[in-house]
């Protein structure tokens, strides 16, 4: 028996309603008793005075039957759980925080900084989606493992900067650490977004050798280098005034990025500005589309106070009634 915001939870103890009408039905046929008063006087005063107690003693332990029999039926209202069919995807995003990555050739803000914003929107177009963070450098760490917390996502890449971790790029690394956290995870969608705007220089993972183990969990690896060609304004220390930068090449080995996605399924992205990186992130959330299956839960607010304390105020009206003008039954 259930509506739109109203059921019970065992509501097959409503059976035990039905033994109310029984019960009335053979009382109404069972003889009358030869005398129904308890006092005398009261006899005495007026043949009809004091009937009303009997009657109102049936109705009172009808009515504490009843709200203890609807009391264990759990009568709840506002819950219910749904399934449905909707697009989710695990998805875990390896953020390269190299120090090259405060390069200013993404005017008027560095790679980091433009980085940072197009994934943080990248993050904001999920729906249904578990996202976890993984930053690398010299090494990688999980920063948020798979969840769909997005605002906890969101202030994990707000919190990612250059020093974090040792410097270097260890791409190998990166893919070993995300793919570790997807190769249990129950979609069927896995997908790492490896952002970096170098070369592999660390670790002692090569980034093919993970691209291929990565490959036989079924894990796509999408790719993205960040950076202009050409020369670039790369911080190389500090000085009086803050960093210092000097024009150097832009280094990122497209051979190897491309050969990574290749393996894995996936796709590699050339990310020479603002507007191209934008677009990167939009393609991606077009690729890769899967069904699955979700269930929604809401709390039940349970209900079975409010029949059980009428049937207790019941059975103290029955109580205090007898005590008063017992009928003798």
């Amino acid at each position: 028996m259930n509506f739109p915001s109203f059921g019970f939870g065992s509501p097959w103890v409503l059976l035990l309603l039905l033994a109310l009408p029984l019960w009335w039905v053979a009382r109404r046929r069972r003889p009358p008793s030869a005398i129904v008063f308890s006092r005398a006087g009261t006899l005495a005063e007026s043949p009809r005075r004091g009937q009303w107690v009997p009657r109102l003693l049936f109705l009172v332990r009808n009515l504490a039957i009843a709200g203890l029999v609807i009391a264990l039926a759990r009568p709840r209202s506002g819950g219910r759980t749904e399934e449905s069919l909707s697009d989710g995807i695990d998805i875990v995003i390896a953020f390269d925080l190299s120090s090259s990555m405060l390069a200013e050739d993404f005017q008027p803000e560095n790679r980091l900084e433009v980085a940072r914003a197009k994934i943080k929107q990248f993050i904001t177009m999920r729906k249904n989606d578990r996202i976890g963070v993984v930053a690398f450098s010299g090494e990688a760490l999980t920063q948020v493992p798979l969840t769909t917390d997005y605002p906890v996502v969101l202030a994990a890449v707000d919190n990612l900067q250059p020093g974090q971790l040792e410097d270097g790029t260890a791409i190998g690394t990166a893919i070993a650490t995300a793919a570790n956290r997807l190769r249990s995870a129950p979609g069927r969608s896995r997908v790492i977004v490896l952002l970096t705007d170098g070369v592999n220089n660390r670790g002692a993972i090569d980034p093919r050798t993970a691209a291929q183990a990565a490959g036989q969990f079924r894990i796509k690896v999408y790719t993205i280098g960040v950076g202009s060609r050409g020369l670039a304004p790369v911080p190389v220390g500090r000085g009086l005034f803050g960093l210092r930068y000097e024009n150097r090449p832009v280094e990122i080995d497209d051979s190897l990025l491309t050969d990574v996605a290749r393996m894995t399924g996936g796709r590699y992205f050339r990310a020479t500005n603002a507007q191209a990186l934008d677009e990167i992130t939009r393609e991606i959330d077009r690729l890769e589309r899967t069904p699955a299956r979700t269930h929604t839960y809401t709390r039940y607010t349970e209900l079975f106070r409010w029949p059980l304390g009428a049937a207790v105020l019941a059975l103290f009206m029955e109580l205090g009634l007898l005590a008063w003008r017992a009928p003798l039954l």
